[in-house]
């Protein structure tokens, strides 16, 4: 990539910010990325082919679409505000891009890829986004529970994020769980707060997720799983063999103490432990023993 990015200019990203009369929201985690070096990471871990098909969730000012065009066969950019879509249409007009102003939780991938597909059918896709804070837990699972999954997904999120995410046994939370039972997560890199404008309280982390073929774990329904898991965390600070019998309660899946008391057993599950330690496997050892 020999070519300067001309999208990747602070002045440049100001000037256009006070133009269309925005200002990014700290609450909502709205921040532009200013530092080439991150945006060549985030680029480089997508792992991108030119016949690829990208989907960008909150292209903005266009600063990361403009390398992903250049790098892929067909990129989707998904923008929810009106202004910036439309800006990006005339700043960016790349044949290969097609930018949709929406909400992307609102947008299953299916039809979203849909409209430009050749007529053998779907064809594999990647997300590669810097997202807003805010949103980062919807739209992992937007994309990894949905009926069409992404092959890959590099994401600019926090870092705090980004460590519970790729946690392990005795840091592991229901998003973790909930991200590992589809995707293998690595994080790639640490970006600090000052490659961004506005600058964020906190750094950031190039999160990448390999999405599975399959479950790692053998469940009938991974979703129903999940609702297993978030009934074990609602209470993370007792003991699970109290936790889990008041979590279920609490989401409407009562489950009689003795049983859960046995499905731990036969799971070889400790009753004394906390959700914390508890291993993906292990989840779905107990809801099998439940089932």
């Amino acid at each position: 990539m020999d070519e300067r990015n001309p999208f990747l200019n602070e002045t440049r990203i100001r000037a256009a910010l006070r133009a269309l009369g925005l200002r990014p929201s700290r609450q909502m985690g709205q921040n532009f990325l200013i530092d080439g070096d991150a945006l060549q990471t985030i680029v480089a871990a997508a792992e991108l082919r030119p016949d690829d098909v990208v989907v960008e969730v909150g292209p903005g000012l266009g600063v990361l679409t403009w390398e992903l065009v250049r790098s892929a066969g067909a990129v989707v950019a998904v923008e929810l505000d009106k202004r910036l879509a439309e800006r990006l249409r005339q700043e960016l007009a790349a044949p290969n891009l097609s930018v949709v102003q929406g909400d992307i939780l609102r947008l299953p991938p299916e039809e979203l890829l849909a409209p430009g597909e050749p007529g053998d059918g779907p064809r594999p896709y990647k997300v590669v986004a810097n997202l807003p804070y805010a949103i980062t837990s919807p739209v992992l699972r937007h994309f990894l529970e949905a009926r069409r999954k992404p092959e890959l997904m590099t994401v600019l999120v926090q870092w705090e994020v980004a460590e519970r995410i790729a946690a392990g046994p005795g840091d592991l939370s229901v998003l973790a769980h909930a991200v590992q039972i589809y995707a293998e997560p690595e994080v790639v890199a640490r970006v600090p707060s000052q490659s961004f404008i506005p600058q964020p309280a906190v750094d950031s982390a190039v999160l990448r997720l390999r999405v599975r073929e399959r479950p790692p774990v053998a469940v009938d329904d991974p979703e129903a799983l999940m609702r297993g898991i978030k009934a074990g965390f609602l209470h993370a600070r007792k003991q699970l063999g109290n936790a889990l019998p008041s979590g279920l309660a609490a989401m409407g899946l009562p489950a009689d103490k003795a049983r859960v008391l046995e499905a731990l057993a036969a799971a070889g599950v400790e009753p004394s432990r906390r959700a914390e330690t508890v291993r993906l496997e292990e989840w779905a050892a107990v809801y099998n023993a439940l089932r």
